[in-house]
């Protein structure tokens, strides 16, 4: 079974080991601190080295083999359904040399982490890095262990280490017919050098990345048995239900807890700086006594805002515009415009909620000096720092563990307000386990919300329907200068503006703006981020100047795109997989768009039709993925399924509004998602292109989605759709 045990460090150092950080955690655990951690969602995973117990040995921080020759790998990237436990032990396994079945996987301690001076780089899980952020880390560490089994072997046999090779799990020496299995080597292996330079095997000699081998973490998930921060229990546990102020920056100003101190089950109210909890020994018990809590909020001035308090902001904003790219002179080629045409057009796009399916969760035991927090984090490090920073203790003194993750989409990333609250919660319970868990209106009503957006575009064609200009004012509140202020260059905030500053398409003159909105509501990292909205503006708008233009949008995409272009390619692919050129079945409708994101190109076809009720059906979606190397591809298809159907669900249906400074939506019932009977046939079309980079697959597939929807429902209708989402224009999803 998987025991996931608090190991705590005496020390930090190159020196500190895996090994000691076991024998610490035992001896914590003998002094009453440490609670064993359950996840048998891994035991399959963990087996070989609970089989092993202390004989496993550690040949790097990323690797230990048992004697039954299982190899475990240390993965310090979250999972949350994008198959990195997967991808990231197999870059090890392919330079290591071992068999996938003896594969095992766990999840790295941020702990050990820390005292060991980073080893593990990162922990953050965001951007579409997972694996390809790690990859060549992984990849390092496995031909340094193969390197080190190798010599063992040569060692102990008295040949060159040259002569050996590792392979299956063991290391041959062809001349003298020897072979030796890793779990047997692995002691000898451990004392080797670590060797300064190690050679990494060409993709044309890879025989794990880029095949779809079985992933680490379906079974569990498919049986039930995989452990999720919501599903962590611990003896003696209780149970925390939290109310924040409903107006963003605001505080509790009185609390009347009378009518529930007596209640059955109730242990204690506890108030904190932006929110009241009721802790009681099952959660549901917790909610309902705190519906019962008369609460008097201090807004601070802060409830005047509403949906027109947002847009005006950013019209504004619009108006001082700051430059992002400036190439040629516009404003020259809009006075000499003569016979040729301007068109304009302004896009703007909502707030959205990340609505993850595991509402946000964190479960903490302060005892003494000592804190232990269970969350399903993209984050753990800043878990961790989190955790350190409200407790008022050092990093040393806080484990955190990691269970699977039921969404993340940004959300449990940089923003850890729900681990700072279950650590309060905690500090006033001591001794005792404690799990916070928000309903899904808190979840709604105090999520970090992907900004609203307002676009101003004006292009100029010259008489032979040429473009010549592009002009796009943005406006939005800038992430950024929320989390990592320092980014900003001269206050400006170029991630902000991505798709446009970095805009592939061949203009002579470019006039490319953002400006950053200040609005109190808080926004935060939402997949693809800026990429799932940006794009909206930019290529509904190119396929209204190709239309004024008199030009096919595939066509008219292909002549301002350069020639050698990532992003031609996986253009040229998914129209090619649609027959674009050729017409569709009666009342049906095609639209296309291209954006390139995360170091991937990411084309799609949407093919639908529309009712006079404006029902939109939606039959069909190609998309086509450049992301230079495929590490695991049916994860990959995956992906991009996963953002087909999270995509079209929040262009129709979704938005937050707010008024007098709150949060409108509350519940799934007014912030719908898409149907199962609504999901069309969708065409994965993986394009590797070989190139150095690796690119992400978590969300590129997400960028050119809404605006190739949009441009077929044009095609449909002839109506242009400018604002998300759709429904406020009347359409919906069949």
């Amino acid at each position: 079974m998987n025991h996931l045990v608090s190991k705590r460090p005496a020390a930090s150092g190159p020196a500190a080991s895996r090994r000691g950080f076991l024998q610490i955690g035992a001896a914590a655990a003998a002094a009453g601190f440490t609670l064993g951690f359950h996840l048998p969602g891994l035991a399959q995973h963990r087996q070989g080295a609970a089989d092993a117990g202390a004989e496993a040995v550690d040949i790097n921080a990323w690797i230990r083999i048992t004697p039954g020759n299982q190899v475990v790998c240390e993965v310090a990237r979250a999972e949350m359904g994008q198959g990195t436990s997967t991808s990231l032990p197999m870059m090890l396994a392919e330079e290591l040399g071992c068999h996938w079945r003896d594969v095992r996987m766990e999840f790295a301690s941020v702990s050990e982490h820390l005292a060991r001076h980073k080893v593990y780089q990162t922990f953050a899980t965001g951007g579409s890095r997972g694996t390809r952020d790690s990859q060549a880390v992984m990849r390092h560490a496995g031909a340094v262990a193969r390197e080190m089994l190798k010599a063992a072997a040569a060692q102990q046999w008295g040949v060159p280490a040259a002569e050996c090779v590792a392979q299956g799990g063991q290391v041959l020496h062809a001349a003298s017919r020897r072979r030796l299995s890793f779990g047997a080597l692995a002691a000898r292996a451990a004392q080797q050098p670590v060797p300064e330079s190690v050679s990494l095997k060409a993709p044309s000699e890879w025989t794990l990345i880029g095949q779809s081998l079985p992933r680490l973490d379906i079974p569990a998930k498919v049986d039930g048995s995989a452990v999720y921060g919501i599903d962590v229990r611990l003896p003696g546990m209780l149970y925390a239900a939290i109310v924040q102020c409903p107006v963003f920056g605001g505080a509790p100003a009185s609390v009347d807890d009378a009518a529930v101190r007596s209640r059955r089950g109730v242990k204690k109210v506890v108030q904190g700086p932006d929110f009241v909890a009721v802790v009681a020994d099952n959660w549901w018990r917790a909610q309902q006594a705190l519906k019962a809590i008369h609460i008097g909020w201090d807004y601070k001035g802060l409830d005047s805002l509403d949906d027109q308090g947002v847009w005006q902001v950013l019209r504004e904003g619009l108006e001082r515009a700051r430059p992002l790219r400036q190439q040629g002179h516009f404003d020259q080629a809009l006075a000499e415009v003569g016979q040729g045409r301007v068109i304009e057009a302004d896009y703007q796009v909502p707030y959205l909620s990340h609505v993850t399916l595991e509402p946000q969760n964190c479960t903490s035991l302060l005892q003494g000096e000592a804190l232990e927090v269970w969350a399903p984090t993209q984050n753990a490090e800043a878990t961790l720092a989190v955790a350190a920073r409200t407790a008022g203790l050092r990093p040393e003194q806080v484990r955190v563990h990691r269970p699977y993750l039921g969404g993340g989409f940004g959300r449990r990333g940089g923003f850890q307000d729900f681990v700072r609250q279950s650590v309060q919660i905690a500090q006033a319970l001591p001794g005792v386990p404690v799990k916070l868990l928000w309903s899904r209106e808190e979840d709604m009503q105090h999520d970090f919300y992907r900004p609203a957006a307002l676009y101003r575009q004006r292009a100029v064609l010259d008489a032979q329907g040429r473009l010549q200009g592009w002009q796009a004012r943005l406006a939005s509140q800038s992430i950024l200068a929320a989390v990592r202020p320092e980014a900003l260059k001269d206050g400006q905030d170029f991630q902000a503006g991505e798709s446009f500053h970095d805009m592939p398409y061949q203009v002579p003159h470019l006039d490319l703006r953002h400006a950053v909105c200040e609005i109190n509501v808080p926004v935060g990292f939402w997949r693809s981020v800026y990429h799932s909205q940006n794009p909206f503006a930019r290529e509904c708008f190119l396929d209204e100047i190709l239309q004024a233009a008199g030009k096919d949008p595939l066509q008219g995409r292909l002549e301002l795109l350069p020639a050698d272009g990532r992003d031609r390619r996986v253009l040229k692919a998914v129209a090619e997989a649609a027959a674009w050129g050729s017409a569709p079945a009666a009342g049906r409708f095609r639209g296309l768009a291209v954006q390139d994101a995360y170091g991937s190109y990411a084309a799609a076809v949407v093919e639908l039709s529309v009712t006079p009720q404006k029902a939109v059906t939606v039959h069909r979606v190609w998309v086509a993925v450049d992301p230079g190397q495929v590490a695991h591809p049916d994860a990959a298809r995956a992906q991009i399924e996963g953002n087909v159907v999270y995509a079209l669900g929040t262009m129709f249906m979704s938005e937050i509004n707010l008024r007098e400074g709150r949060v409108q939506q509350s519940n799934l019932g007014d912030y719908p998602l898409m149907a199962l009977r609504q999901t069309p046939q969708i065409t994965a079309i993986l394009l590797p292109s070989g190139a150095e980079v690796w690119g992400g697959m978590g969300e590129p597939p997400y960028a050119p989605m809404s605006p190739a929807v949009a441009n077929a429902i044009a095609a449909a209708t002839g109506e242009r759709l400018r604002q998300m989402p759709f429904a406020r224009a009347g359409y919906s999803l069949a």
